[in-house]
């Protein structure tokens, strides 16, 4: 059995890569496990804000590939390490649901309800209404609130299919506010590389992306010295012209492919 690339760091992106929804995608727990059998260093890394890390480990570990909060680095962590390092303490408010308000909070955070913020913090939202836009906007127009945001996907993959993700309450905000988002913490961003580097203890040189989007996880790799691999089993279908304009190192059908019996 062999591995199809030598480097000691690998990073996973989840839903659509791993897994969907609660279907672990076949062979993703027996390529994980001999990836760390081999003595690779490996951790998780999501866009997606709507667990804690805590949630996001037992899920993996539930499904067959154990896991700790340590393996994964999500969205949510990294913009509320992002925003201390720039406001510490600051008063936001967040479109967003619980697992990222408790993120902010446990960071020192004061989270409010009402317009009297220096941030309005934007990320995937399920519960997205008139009255967090209309909050928003009031945030910006009479309080000098700026924006900051999780991710840039539009979609996010479900067993069922796709579902919106922030890409639409960023561009709802923005659309009423005439104001743009500051900074994305997530991919292709490399605010979120580094925390996972970081993580890893190794160099980008020495790492591996595996995702399945091209426009976030294998922009970030190329962009910023990664090794690339896109697999197929998530967004991205096997006759996107993108595949070739961009140039993955490798495309796969699956995490499965990863190995080499």
């Amino acid at each position: 059995m062999t591995i199809r690339l030598p480097h000691r760091g690998w990073l996973f992106d989840l839903d659509g890569t791993v897994y969907r929804g609660e279907g672990l995608i076949p062979g993703a727990a027996e390529t994980i496990a001999a990836l760390r059998y081999a003595g690779r260093r490996v951790a998780f890394l999501s866009n997606k804000p709507l667990q804690t890390r805590e949630q996001y480990a037992g899920k993996l570990t539930r499904l067959g590939i154990p896991a700790t909060p340590a393996d994964v680095i999500n969205s949510s962590l990294v913009l509320a390490r992002h925003l201390q390092s720039l406001d510490p303490g600051a008063p936001v408010f967040v479109i967003g649901e619980p697992p990222l308000v408790d993120e902010l909070r446990a960071h020192g955070f004061e989270v409010r309800a009402d317009h009297r913020v220096r941030w309005v913090v934007i990320a995937f939202d399920r519960t997205f209404d008139y009255a967090k836009l209309n909050t928003a906007l009031q945030a910006v127009r009479r309080s000098g609130a700026r924006l900051i945001a999780t991710n840039p996907d539009r979609t996010c993959p479900t067993e069922d299919g796709e579902i919106p993700d922030c890409a639409g309450m960023i561009a709802a905000v923005e659309a009423v506010t005439g104001r743009t988002v500051e900074v994305i913490v997530g991919k292709p961003s490399p605010i979120i590389l580094e925390v996972a580097l970081r993580a890893l203890g190794v160099s980008a040189g020495e790492c591996v992306i595996v995702g399945d989007r091209i426009e976030t996880d294998i922009v970030m790799g190329k962009r910023l010295g990664l090794a690339t691999v896109l697999v197929l089993t998530g967004i991205t279908p096997a006759d996107d012209p993108r595949i070739a304009e961009i140039g993955p190192d490798a495309v796969l059908g699956s995490l499965r492919e990863l190995i080499r019996s």
